[in-house]
């Protein structure tokens, strides 16, 4: 059996863990990077490194963010309306939403959602930092654009009551999402439809 060099293996090895990159598929994009111009690999490899080093969290809601303690580019928009936040479960959704082009709030990134089972509780999620922003500048709605499913369910019901006694109205994505679905499977116009007739909780 001919055995390839291990600094191939080790890069087949690497590029597997990126989603939906099976063996043969790292297998290819091993072999051109390998025979690209030197430019190609070394462009990919230097823009990697720098976004792992300058991208962070924004301090305000979550979103990815350019420099460390910096407003994220939504959050640093006068434009935007402060009196609407979405609350989402993961930073991607963000950009799943905006792309669906119909909501102009802000958001709040929870990092997640409770799972008993997985040992994921009220303190692994960023509910401390929502509850302090809620403090100092409440919106009047704040929409739960969680996963349909019993981990989303859950979570909501858990951040309801806590916008609530904020004075907050609560609403959560309607129709358009499918059931045991999350929003990285639904396109923009489902994603829109689900915004325009979300309900109050």
């Amino acid at each position: 059996m001919t055995e390839f060099p291990t600094a191939f293996t080790e890069l087949v090895g690497a590029l597997r863990q990126l989603p939906s990159v099976g063996p043969r598929s790292a297998e290819r994009h091993a072999l051109f990077l390998l025979n690209a111009p030197a430019a190609v690999s070394e462009r990919l490899a230097s823009a990697l490194t720098a976004a792992r080093a300058e991208i962070h969290p924004c301090r305000q809601c979550g979103f990815y963010a350019q420099g460390a303690d910096s407003l994220c580019s939504i959050c640093a928009n006068p434009q935007r309306d402060a009196k609407l936040w979405c609350v989402v479960e993961q930073a991607s959704d963000v950009i799943k939403l905006e792309k669906s082009n119909f909501f102009r709030g802000l958001y709040h990134v929870l990092g997640g959602r409770l799972s008993p089972l997985d040992k994921v509780g009220p303190e692994d999620l960023s509910i401390a930092k929502m509850e302090v922003r809620l403090k100092e500048a409440p919106p009047a709605e704040a929409i739960l654009a969680l996963a349909a499913d019993a981990e989303g369910e859950t979570t909501a019901l858990y951040l309801a009551p806590i916008l609530k006694n904020a004075g907050v109205k609560v609403s959560r994505l309607a129709m358009g999402l499918p059931a045991g679905g999350g929003l990285e499977y639904a396109d923009s116009v489902t994603l829109g439809y689900a915004l325009s007739g979300r309900r109050e909780l």
